[in-house]
């Protein structure tokens, strides 16, 4: 079972503008003492950008340093990431760093309410990013034509893999339309330019659930990934809002889902009583830390658990 520790940080006006949410935490071990949790907040409602926390690696939740400032623009106008740029995932490659993110911008208001799919920016120094295009790494295709977003990008023997969000429907529930996806998979030589067969990784239990921000890590000799599930009636922190996923694999290709096996829920009451969501796992020494949000999406804030490694 993942031992919860509590909430790290949350959103409440630092430095004039993160107004709320510290959404979808992805960590960089910058050095041996240093985590760097990038997140996505909101300056306003309807728009998210990017920055990022420095935290102690021995204990996340001494909060070492708060970024003043969004490390990417919002992309121009009528681009994939005009109203949001959301962190996924980051990867260092070599001295530089690969940061995936869920760009979207907004839909009309009697069809679907917005679009997203997946940006990359790189960085030299970890602080300043750069597009690497204007248009998304994982794009629309004739199979994918709704969403492809919130990735987890591995190196595994020369290969680049990747699994992530995509959209399979957009149906309209209580009077809103909502987006149901479920995870594919990907793959790439460079981590740059990948290639989108329109497998599912994970398929979807019934035609109104959704998975989203795949995490996946080896530990004692299996894959392990964890995700976050919903439903589509009630998801805002409701019956049917987030929680906590787990799949096993012996070899990246196939995975066999076990929710039961997930080790973590929400809490009986606070900040995660409500709603789990978005888990980014990263191995600390004999550990595994899983970062993730409670109630509200990250509304209000993030924490982390963590899980011993048996290491007989």
């Amino acid at each position: 079972m993942w031992l919860k520790k509590g909430k790290i940080f949350d959103a409440s006006g630092q430095h004039g503008w993160m107004h709320s949410h510290a959404q979808v935490p992805t960590v960089w071990q910058k050095d041996r003492d240093t985590l760097r949790i990038f997140f996505a907040t909101r300056p306003e409602p309807g728009l998210s950008m990017t920055t990022f926390i420095d935290v102690s690696a021995h204990d996340p939740r001494e909060v070492l340093y708060v970024h003043d400032r969004p490390i990417l623009a919002l992309g121009k106008a009528g681009s994939f990431d005009e109203h949001g740029v959301m962190p996924s995932c980051v990867v260092q490659v070599g001295q530089r760093l690969f940061l995936y993110y869920s760009g979207w911008s907004r839909g009309t208001t009697t069809g679907a309410p917005y679009r997203n799919f997946t940006g990359l920016a790189i960085s030299d120094d970890g602080t300043t990013f750069t597009r690497v295009s204007q248009e998304p790494v994982l794009k629309a295709t004739e199979a994918e034509p709704y969403s492809a977003t919130s990735p987890f990008m591995l190196r595994d023997q020369g290969q680049w893999r990747s699994w992530y969000c995509s959209g399979t429907s957009w149906r309209e529930f209580n009077g809103k339309m909502e987006h149901q996806y479920d995870l594919k998979t990907a793959s790439s030589q460079d981590g740059i330019e990948w290639h989108q067969a329109g497998i599912a990784a994970l398929q979807c239990r019934n035609d109104s659930e959704a998975l989203t921000r795949p995490t996946v890590i080896r530990a004692n000799g299996t894959w392990h990934m964890w995700f976050c599930y919903r439903g589509s009636s009630d998801f805002r922190n409701g019956n049917d809002s987030y929680r906590i996923g787990y799949a096993y694999s012996d070899d990246l290709e196939h995975w066999t889902r076990d929710d039961a096996q997930a080790g973590i829920d929400v809490s009986g009451s606070g900040w995660d009583a409500l709603m789990i969501a978005y888990p980014y796992v990263i191995r600390q020494e004999n550990k595994l830390l899983m970062f993730y949000n409670g109630n509200g999406f990250g509304a209000e804030g993030m924490g982390y658990a963590e899980y011993p490694l048996d290491t007989r």
